[in-house]
């Protein structure tokens, strides 16, 4: 089996993140790996029409929409909201990352389009990241999260 065709979706506050995620997957010493259906650089335009064009097109190649949740991703409406939509529209699986370690969905910041739709909702870690990407399946609504003996398995 290949690895997760994912795209990341995440507030421009929060980019660092994602570039460390990018680093984690770099990196040899660290076992985390995803194909990245991100856009492949900055869009220099301000067309929405043209952005949400070309963010849709990479959404449409993933499988999985990995959501980094940090402070102000629940009032990001324009890209990140709509490109939710988009991957709940196209069936995606869902992955709530939380930014502030939570290991189960934050109702302050979690954007409420994800909540009770089977999404499962991990903190920013490589090692359960990795994992969930590897392992989880969409369920039915609810909010989804791990076992504390999966961390533990993990060594988390």
């Amino acid at each position: 089996m290949g690895l997760p065709r994912t795209f990341v979706g995440f507030s421009s506050t929060d980019i660092h993140y994602y570039r460390l995620m990018l680093a984690w997957k770099a990196n040899q010493h660290i076992d985390f790996d995803f194909t990245n259906c991100q856009l492949g650089s900055e869009i220099n335009s301000e067309n929405e029409a043209y952005i949400k064009k070309r963010c849709r097109e990479r959404i449409d190649m993933a499988g999985t929409f990995a959501v980094l949740i940090g402070q102000d991703t629940r009032s990001r409406h324009k890209y990140v909201r709509w490109e939710m939509e988009v991957a709940i529209e196209k069936k995606c699986r869902i992955i709530g990352i939380n930014l502030d370690g939570s290991k189960s969905v934050v109702k302050r910041t979690c954007p409420p389009i994800i909540m009770n739709i089977g999404a499962i909702f991990v903190p920013f870690s490589p090692k359960i990241v990795a994992y969930a990407l590897a392992h989880y399946k969409m369920q039915q609504n609810d909010d989804y999260h791990y076992k504390d003996e999966v961390y533990t398995q993990l060594g988390l």
